[in-house]
């Protein structure tokens, strides 16, 4: 029982820990970039069209409950922030661009969404530092092209005004 407890503590921390980017973990930012995804429409999204610009990269799931709570926050951050150059990228970890896009419409996402099913989807997360592929697990990356932070578990308008003026700038 005490094991039981123990691993819930450690995965609840895991799951809602906000971790800033130290200088040099910019493993996994090329290969993104790099990358060519298929948006919910069934055609290629090329990645590199989001470099140079203030970015939040969310992964996600249909079948994630955090996930879906914060569709309601990056909408949000995309309208108030737009006009700074803020670009809110979502990657489904999904294969079926109709179920997404059907998904969406429910979920009222006015920002990109690119599909990263199987395998692809998992191994991006993992260069970019979600060793364990945990979702939700969002990504905020400034103009320069660094990573400023790093979060797993469900997204807060609090983890963006943290960070904002960083990323912003």
């Amino acid at each position: 029982m005490r094991a039981a407890k123990a691993f819930a503590s450690a995965l609840f921390f895991i799951l809602f820990a906000a971790v800033a980017v130290e200088a040099g973990a910019e493993e996994g930012l090329d290969a993104f970039f790099e990358a060519t995804m298929t948006d919910i429409y069934g055609k290629p999204m090329t990645l590199s069209h989001f470099r140079d610009r203030p970015l939040i990269v969310n992964f996600w799931a249909r079948a994630c409950v955090a996930c879906r709570d914060e569709f309601p926050v990056f909408a949000a951050l995309r309208t108030k922030y737009k006009k700074r150059g803020l670009t809110v990228l979502g990657i489904a970890l999904e294969e079926d661009p109709a179920k997404v896009r059907e998904f969406l419409t429910v979920y009222k996402a006015n920002y990109p969404v690119a599909l990263a099913g199987g395998q692809e989807g998992i191994a991006l997360m993992q260069g970019l530092g979600n060793d364990e592929s945990l979702l939700p697990f969002t990504l905020l990356i400034n103009r320069k092209g660094k990573a400023i932070l790093r979060k797993y578990g469900l997204f807060r308008k609090s983890d963006f005004q943290a960070v904002a003026e960083e990323l912003l700038r």
